[in-house]
């Protein structure tokens, strides 16, 4: 879904680990603390126990950043630098020097636990009417991911929260956006679902260029997401037929408008999880004006 430049990479670094004990930090459904059932049998774990035996994704990371560090000293062929720690981010981001361009590299850790998901995404992933029952029970059977992310919520962060992640099955939904099989394929009918994705990602991306303070609190995971509910809204592949992109586009573009206008996005696979809340009602506002600006003046903007 690369738009501009692709100078851009997450790379996830997958731990397997075997069962996890997953207790919710906030209402939100979406972070968690860790802790082990019983002793892990893998004993590497154990120097990453806080005080309270809740597996700290702060010293997982730092001890990752150690040992990216080291690494990187033995490249020699190309510059590659580790940039400073956001505070708050998953991420550790590697800069590689590459002429003509820069590319950053950012390596998210993961944990991949072999249990069932959290009772929080029950009602989450509606995709029956769109790919069907039998996909959405695929996707539930695959492996929970969590990223070491910390939870602005919690009045003293202290570094020991994880977040779920669905990318994994976010992709293979991307892959397989249709609601018949050949959708998009060599031989088969085209659709513009992608087209009007990345038609939107473009959009936050240049309003961000320009207004960088006001939508500090907008990523591409927002406009993501609406995506996924729009695909849900129109679950059709005539609905999405590839000459039609400009009626699409604005059919989906209205949809994020109304969420935008009622502060209300709820996560697809966290339903009770509104990735717009309340507080941030006025950079909500902010950009339902920049993208109706947009709208009514044929996009001046692209």
């Amino acid at each position: 879904l690369q738009i501009s430049e692709p100078n851009e990479f997450d790379i996830m670094l997958v731990m397997p680990v075997a069962r996890l004990q997953l207790d919710e930090s906030d209402d939100t459904g979406a972070y968690y603390y860790l802790s082990f059932k019983r002793n892990p049998k893998e004993k590497y774990f154990s120097k990453f126990l806080d005080e309270e035996k809740k597996l700290s994704a702060l010293k997982m990371l730092q001890a990752l950043r150690l040992i990216i560090k080291q690494e990187v000293k033995n490249i020699t062929n190309v510059e590659v630098t580790v940039k400073r720690r956001k505070v708050g981010s998953p991420a550790i981001t590697l800069q590689i020097k590459n002429p003509p361009a820069d590319i950053s590299v950012d390596i998210i850790l993961t944990l991949e636990v072999q249990q069932s998901w959290p009772p929080s995404t029950q009602d989450g992933l509606k995709i029956e009417q769109w790919l069907g029952r039998k996909v959405r029970g695929e996707f539930r059977n695959r492996t929970l991911y969590l990223v070491a992310k910390e939870n602005k919520r919690e009045k003293v962060p202290r570094g020991n929260t994880w977040r779920l992640s669905f990318s994994h099955i976010e992709k293979a939904m991307m892959n397989n956006h249709g609601s018949s099989k050949t959708c998009c394929e060599a031989d088969g009918p085209k659709c513009c679902r992608k087209g009007c994705l990345k038609l939107l990602k473009y959009l936050l991306e240049r309003l961000k260029m320009k207004h960088t303070k006001e939508l500090e609190k907008f990523c591409s995971y927002h406009v993501k997401t609406a995506f996924f509910h729009s695909c849900v809204m129109w679950p059709n592949d005539t609905d999405w037929h590839v000459g039609d992109l400009d009626h699409c586009f604005q059919k989906y573009l209205g949809f994020f408008l109304d969420c935008l206008q009622e502060s209300r996005l709820p996560h697809f696979f966290i339903p009770r999880y509104n990735l717009l809340s309340r507080e941030d009602k006025a950079s909500s506002d902010f950009l339902s004006r920049q993208i109706s600006h947009q709208l009514n003046n044929r996009f001046p903007i692209f």
